[in-house]
């Protein structure tokens, strides 16, 4: 929107409200970062037993997202990637950020189906794309 938000306004000091913000925006998306019509694809992907065709899948699908898909997430995961590089000062590690933000950016088009297998999924995809993240997105 055209808003325009002061962040000297001290009210956004406070880390957790500007994390709970970003995941808020993510989560209140029409179609989640990883599109619906990918999910099942990149649960397929992250099910590859072959650590190679894993990651050149997973590399595939994030490339055949829309421009504004494929953009928003190397932004993003390239912010995640310097939080996580200060994991030992805010306990945010790969596993902890891909905990938080799996179910964000990933989630299936309807709530059918075993919920807990999917969250695994969502975080081991969130995982993988912070730990491959030089590899995937090729600067």
């Amino acid at each position: 929107t055209d808003e325009h938000l002061d962040l000297d306004d001290g009210h956004w000091e406070d880390i957790h409200v500007v994390t709970g913000a970003l995941k808020l925006f993510f989560r209140e998306l029409p179609e989640p970062l990883f599109p619906f019509a990918h999910f099942d694809k990149f649960i397929a992907a992250i099910n590859m037993q072959d650590p190679t065709w894993r990651g050149r899948c997973i590399r595939d699908l994030v490339y055949s997202l829309p421009p504004a898909n494929h953009n928003t997430m190397r932004v993003l995961f390239q912010h995640l990637c310097r939080v996580i590089e200060h994991k030992e000062e805010n306990r945010m590690s790969v596993q902890s950020i891909a905990i938080v933000f799996g179910p964000t950016l990933l989630r299936p088009a309807s709530e059918e189906g075993n919920m807990a297998m999917h969250m695994v999924f969502q975080n081991q995809i969130v995982e993988h794309i912070l730990n491959q993240y030089s590899y995937i997105f090729l600067d």
